[in-house]
């Protein structure tokens, strides 16, 4: 993994400077993401959530660079500590190391011929948010040493992201209408996962961690639970179907 983004928090409207080095950070994880694209076959699940999940990034560039974020060093903080995780789990992956639990199901079922190119973007979306926002809200209070209130409104701008993300997923990879019938098993997975609880639940999880983060052996037992959790419903998320 490369450095994160040197970025602290201070009140009030960032200066040019900031504004440059939070356009460069992210700038920088755009990259990777790309090198990663370029990298992948076309039906690999991973390369599938990674083209959306781009698309996605290259907007909260597009949005740093327009001025269009209060803060943006704060956005840039949490949005670069967001990637980094996904990115540090292929890269686990890679390198024949042991990624997170909420990842292995796509890591592990990526080739998977009977699993649809829907099924693997949603199932990176729930890894992603059920699991890595969570830790990427703690992760960016201690590196601006802020608390996760402070981050609320840059948490419900990449949620607002992250939705159009899932209208993206649903727009370029869900089967026409004639494909997908009412008792087609997708339609049941679809109607079981919601972006919108998951995206609650990861900012009560933010909550909880940064509660808990005086009390060490707590704090890792509830993420390996909420790792776990994750994990399982990303398996289901990817059970073969027919086509």
């Amino acid at each position: 993994m490369g450095q994160s983004a040197q970025l602290t928090h201070t009140p009030g409207t960032p200066g040019t400077a900031d504004a440059a080095d939070a356009i460069g950070a992210v700038g920088a994880v755009v990259a990777r993401m790309r090198a990663l694209d370029a990298s992948l076959p076309e039906r690999d699940g991973v390369a599938v959530f990674n083209r959306v999940y781009l698309a996605v990034t290259e907007a909260v560039e597009r949005r740093l660079c327009e001025g269009r974020f209060p803060d943006a060093r704060a956005a840039a903080a949490l949005d670069v500590r967001f990637a980094e995780r996904y990115l540090a789990a292929v890269d686990d992956a890679a390198r024949g190391r042991r990624p997170p639990a909420c990842w292995r199901p796509l890591l592990q079922l990526r080739r998977h011929p009977g699993v649809r190119p829907l099924q693997f973007a949603l199932a990176g979306v729930n890894a992603h948010i059920g699991h890595d926002l969570a830790l990427a809200v703690v992760d960016a209070c201690r590196a601006l040493e802020c608390e996760p209130a402070d981050l609320e409104d840059e948490f419900d701008t990449v949620g607002d992201l992250l939705a159009s993300l899932e209208e993206r997923v649903r727009e370029d990879l869900m089967p026409g209408p004639d494909l997908l019938q009412i008792a087609d098993p997708l339609t049941h997975l679809l109607g079981a996962w919601s972006l919108e609880r998951a995206r609650e639940a990861s900012w009560s999880a933010a909550r909880a961690l940064w509660a808990l983060r005086r009390v060490p052996g707590l704090a890792e037992e509830f993420t390996e639970r909420l790792d776990a959790a994750v994990g399982f419903a990303g398996r289901m998320l990817l059970t073969p179907l027919p086509h």
